[in-house]
């Protein structure tokens, strides 16, 4: 089989994995003709993401009581559909900023194509994902204080270390879209998202459909600061209209 890029080669070993139940490494590097340690960075990234389980020299299919009794799959589809759409808006030698969250670290196997990018992060998780790409990008750390709340690194040294530079684009998530203000959040945390959206030109904000309409008491970004919104399909007409209004562009990623 000819040499394929990384996001076919995760889908097809995805769709091996739930069709056979399992798959080895070694059996997968010579089917894509290529070396073990990039299979194994494939079925971390799919691990990761929530959709299979490593196993000693291989991966195996999740366990049909995991997948029957949660929506953790259903939530995984959506947060690869949005992270797959917000990474075609992304191109190569960008500088870019993708701050915590579930949804924007699954945009991270997406990047493999792409080069020449400079990652700025606030994020542990995020910084070790990226450093498992075969492309390399260039990753930056905010630095600062640690907030277990939301898993990310916070504060002033964050900020100021932000100011120093400027980017392409800013990815963040969101714990709510008030439709008639902007993103919200629980944490009360919001001065180093409002640096990150300040330091770049375009705020490319990532959620899922069910969190758009929450009204949630901490505004973290208003519209005028936001470029894009990426959601999924299952976003209603009513909304779709109501957040195209208010001047931002609408992506509404397809779920397969």
């Amino acid at each position: 089989m000819t040499k394929r890029n990384t996001q076919q080669r995760r889908h097809t070993i995805l769709s091996q994995v739930n069709e056979l139940g399992e798959v080895a490494v070694e059996a997968l590097a010579e089917q894509f003709q290529t070396s073990e340690v990039t299979i194994r960075k494939d079925l971390t990234a799919l691990e990761k993401s929530g959709l299979l389980l490593r196993r000693y020299g291989g991966a195996i299919a999740l366990p049909q009581e995991i997948v029957a009794n949660s929506n953790e799959k259903s939530d995984s589809l959506r947060k690869m559909a949005i992270a797959q759409a917000a990474a075609k808006l992304i191109k190569d030698h960008n500088r870019i900023i993708i701050d915590s969250g579930r949804t924007t670290a699954a945009m991270i196997p997406e990047l493999a194509s792409k080069r020449g990018l400079v990652v700025m992060t606030n994020a542990i998780n995020v910084a070790n994902r990226l450093l498992s790409l075969e492309n390399e990008p260039t990753l930056l750390m905010t630095g600062g204080t640690w907030d277990p709340h939301s898993e990310s690194f916070q504060g002033q040294v964050a900020e100021n270390v932000l100011r120093s530079y400027d980017f392409d684009q800013l990815f963040i998530g969101a714990d709510g879209i008030d439709i008639d203000r902007g993103t919200t959040t629980f944490n009360e945390l919001v001065g180093l998202s409002q640096v990150m959206a300040e330091a770049a030109r375009e705020v490319v904000v990532l959620v899922e459909s069910e969190k758009i309409g929450r009204k949630i008491p901490n505004l973290e970004l208003p519209w005028q600061r936001v470029t894009t919104v990426i959601t999924d399909n299952n976003l209603s007409a009513d909304k779709r209209e109501a957040i195209t209004a208010c001047g931002v562009q609408l992506i509404c990623a397809e779920i397969e």
